[in-house]
């Protein structure tokens, strides 16, 4: 088993076994709110996934980002401005999809479900 299957079996299983709480809570089959509870929750677990998710890509992609730019100017160091420019446009760019990607985790989370019906 390779060290990333390892982390990423690791991270699902604790994910897993964070949301539990969530799905483990009966209700009466009648009660006028079971709906509404049963898709807040849904949108709990769903919020978590996008958000885990793209924190993961995110910090996996700038520390390649960081690592190819270090490895770029050791070889060419009269090149460092130029690298060190795209490095950080990039690096900007992926914090910037993170961000999206928690602006939509709280617009999920935030919306008051059943009140539009």
């Amino acid at each position: 088993m390779t060290k990333k299957l390892k982390a990423m079996s690791l991270l699902f299983f604790g994910i897993a076994l964070l949301t539990l709480p969530l799905l483990a809570q009966e209700g009466a089959a009648a009660e006028p709110g079971k709906a509404r509870a049963d898709l807040f929750k849904l949108s709990l677990i769903v919020g978590a996934g996008i958000i885990t998710l793209s924190v993961a890509a995110g910090a996996f992609c700038q520390a390649k980002a960081i690592s190819s730019a270090c490895e770029g100017i050791s070889r060419n160091p009269g090149g460092a401005p130029h690298i060190r420019f795209l490095l950080v446009f990039g690096l900007v760019l992926i914090e910037t999809l993170v961000i999206y990607a928690l602006l939509i985790t709280i617009i999920i989370l935030m919306v008051q479900w059943g009140n539009y019906a």
